[in-house]
């Protein structure tokens, strides 16, 4: 399950379930909220997403697209070992900021 929260003018999305086309519609659907705002900036907490596969990595690229129509930022923080070594071996993490820790993650918009 993903779930939304705002910390200042930052929207946090953070989930336990693998990242997979099982619930890459639950994700979608939180970051899609997050579209909602004027100038969207948000943060893809990965602490506890054991997985992501083709289908989740494929909705990141997609929401990312989204956010930047928006003049918006969407960043990945502290993602797990496993997660982490996808991210850099598809490419797919250098397609965005990876903080190791949410809060940097969060405080790097105010700079």
């Amino acid at each position: 399950m993903f779930k939304r929260r705002k910390q200042g003018a930052v929207n946090v999305v953070s989930g336990n379930v693998p990242l997979t086309g099982q619930h890459t519609q639950d994700l979608g659907v939180a970051l899609a909220e997050c579209l909602l705002d004027g100038q969207p900036k948000a943060v893809l907490e990965l602490q506890n997403v054991p997985l992501i596969d083709s289908a989740g990595l494929e909705l990141l690229l997609d929401m990312q697209e989204q956010f930047e129509r928006r003049a918006g930022v969407l960043k990945l923080a502290s993602p797990n070992a496993l997660c982490s070594d996808i991210l850099v071996a598809t490419g797919v993490g250098h397609r965005f900021e990876v903080y190791r820790e949410a809060k940097a993650a969060i405080g790097s918009f105010v700079q």
